[in-house]
């Protein structure tokens, strides 16, 4: 892994809960510099333990140890203090509003060993490593469908999209929201956490509808038959 730089954000303040997850974002700003001046603004109040450059230059932010201010108003398999439960990696991409683009291979060489030494050192099951969205459905689309959520599930550092012995279990609407709530998503807005599923798990097609593929990967992943 290469080596950190020191950049420090005033944003943070004191966990409650021990670390169980980590939270992967993409910035969602014009450039690095305007990402990184904002995370280290006071009045903004919002921070992230690391941000990774397009370069695949690593800067961290706030110490692990404490708690930063990425994940907002967010859930995730009955945690709704994320931020004090999690790590969050912020990764430079102008996102959706300013022209969303694929992460460099820079970008990933750089995040993958970075995750994987976080998910090491502090136990993190690869069901929670996850992304923004996933947290938060309703008000979050990063880091996206782009992201190559892939690479790390081959690493056995995220769970892995199902691909095999996929059975349609012709669940109802409300069947289906029932079993995406136990997978760990909050469901409060039906819409936005299908959504949010498919960019996650079946990024090629992000449409809302509760189809058969939709209703499979997500019985595949209840399942285990990544």
């Amino acid at each position: 892994m290469s080596a950190i730089i020191d950049c420090p954000s005033p944003n943070f303040d004191e966990r409650d809960v021990p670390i169980s997850m980590l939270v992967l974002h993409y910035t969602g700003m014009v450039d690095a510099a305007s990402a990184i001046e904002r995370l280290r603004d006071p009045e903004a109040k919002v921070s992230c333990h690391y941000l990774v450059a397009e370069d695949g230059q690593v800067l961290r932010m706030v110490d692990e140890e404490k708690r930063a201010w990425h994940a907002g108003r967010s859930h995730w398999r009955g945690v709704r203090d994320v931020n004090s439960a999690s790590i969050g990696i912020e990764i430079v991409n102008p996102g959706h509003e300013f022209g969303y683009q694929p992460f460099p291979e820079e970008q990933m060489d750089a995040l993958v060993p970075l995750v994987a030494d976080i998910v090491r050192r502090h136990g993190i099951p690869k069901a929670n490593v996850v992304g923004h969205s996933d947290i938060a459905p309703a008000r979050k689309q990063d880091p996206g469908e782009l992201f190559e959520w892939n690479r790390l599930a081959k690493l056995g550092l995220a769970v892995r999209r199902p691909t095999r012995n996929l059975l349609d279990p012709n669940w109802t609407d409300g069947g289906f929201l029932l079993a995406l709530e136990r997978f760990g998503y909050d469901v409060r807005d039906p819409q936005a956490a299908v959504v949010a599923f498919q960019r996650r798990f079946r990024p090629e097609q992000v449409d809302g509808v509760i189809d058969g593929e939709t209703r499979a990967i997500l019985l595949g992943l209840l399942l285990g038959n990544g």
